[in-house]
């Protein structure tokens, strides 16, 4: 259950109100628009032009710190309301010393890169890597625990991660496929140590997959231990009780609802799951989510999601007004708190066909959501994480106002 500090007049519930915390101490923010007509759902954060700035790169567009002043690097097909761009994931691919970024696409069916020229104004051209299925996002995770992210992408119809390795015989790198089938696959993936082994898993709707002592090259082990839906990128796992055992938390990526389920002791010391537990039944189409050190303690442990815009221009919540939240977990008394960072309106006039729907006419100008990618980075380099959320309703910066300047 959620803890009830502050009345939030903006949603309500047939039971109660749902509400979230007003604490004197917690994070202020404050928004930027960097493009509020920006209808890309994938952003990423880094130093493009290497002069020791944090930039954003969404889309068809790198906008330069500290002014954003927007550069056009590529052309984006578009098809419907999406752009076929799922996800903007940094990495020097070409060993060039000028980061690129890896993306993955739904249309096309493809992982890829696309290349930094190093010059504003210049093309970024784009190169293919794989062809793995429809893939609606994708995540940077170290699942070979070398301390370099691997790529785990979100393709639907099977579950494949491309392993980061040195481009053997020169510079760079190179994206080494993992291939783990069809059967376990579905509308979400995820990451973490399930079962306590200091080794990331790999998370899917329909259970996990163990890491092997060598994740590069040994049997990753399948275990069908649950079955949770259409979820979002990414599912969880992590000890949220202070049991010393890993929970699973996960969003709905097409309905609403932000859940857990807690990890527990069979009698002969085996591994079993409660039933599914509530953290927020109030949000919907939850796409991305990610453990942050939102409040500067010093501690991963506050999980930070929000609402996707117009994920489907008609599923349940879809009108709903957008959310951006972190919420913290009290062991003791068992409860999750909700910490709003942005609440929207809803889209009150929105058409009653979803083709002629449109998130930037439908909801007011300035909406923010999670769209398919979420980045929690010090941009401003001031010493706590802010916020950079893409999606179809615009480009939008959250600073984190924590540390005073």
């Amino acid at each position: 259950m959620i803890r009830s500090t502050a009345t939030l007049a903006a949603f309500a519930m047939a039971a109660a109100a749902l509400v979230s915390s007003t604490r004197a101490d917690e994070p202020k923010w404050k928004q930027h628009t960097i493009n509020g007509k920006s209808e890309f759902e994938a952003a990423g954060v880094f130093d493009v032009d290497n002069d020791g700035r944090l930039d954003i790169v969404s889309g068809d567009t790198w906008y330069q710190a500290p002014s954003w002043k927007p550069y056009h690097i590529r052309d984006v097909k578009r098809q419907g309301t999406y752009y076929n761009d799922f996800a903007t994931l940094p990495l020097d691919v070409n060993g060039d010393g000028k980061t690129d970024f890896v993306t993955c696409s739904y249309f096309g069916k493809e992982v890829g890169w696309v290349e930094n020229p190093g010059k504003p104004g210049a093309p970024w051209p784009y190169h293919v890597v794989d062809h793995p299925g429809n893939i609606e996002a994708a995540w940077a995770a170290d699942l070979t625990g070398d301390g370099v992210p691997d790529i785990l992408p979100n393709s639907v119809n099977t579950i494949a991660w491309y392993e980061v390795l040195p481009k053997s015989g020169g510079a760079g790198h190179e994206l080494k496929k993992h291939d783990f089938g069809h059967d376990a696959a579905g509308h979400g993936v995820g990451s973490g140590d399930v079962n306590g082994d200091g080794r990331v898993d790999i998370l899917t709707p329909k259970g996990w997959f163990e890491a092997p002592a060598t994740p590069s090259n040994g049997h990753w082990t399948w275990h069908h231990e649950w079955d949770l839906g259409a979820t979002g990128i990414q599912i969880l796992a992590k000890d949220i009780d202070g049991d010393d055992l890993a929970d699973v938390v996960y969003g709905m990526g097409h309905n609403y609802g932000l859940y857990w389920i807690k990890q527990n002791k069979g009698t002969g010391g085996e591994r079993t799951w409660g039933q599914r537990q509530t953290i927020d039944k109030t949000i919907a189409s939850v796409h991305t989510l990610m453990w942050a050190d939102i409040d500067g303690d010093g501690k991963t442990d506050e999980l930070l999601t929000g609402k996707r815009v117009y994920a489907h221009e008609i599923e349940p919540g879809a009108t709903d007004g957008s959310v951006v939240a972190w919420y913290s977990f009290d062991p003791k008394a068992k409860e999750w708190t909700r910490h709003v960072i942005f609440q929207g309106e809803p889209a009150k006039n929105a058409p009653a066909q979803p083709a002629q729907r449109l998130a930037l006419r439908d909801f007011p100008a300035g909406t923010a959501g999670t769209g398919l990618q979420l980045t929690a980075i010090d941009i401003d380099r001031d010493g706590d994480l802010d916020l950079v959320c893409p999606g179809k309703s615009g480009l939008y910066l959250f600073e984190n106002l924590r540390v005073s300047k």
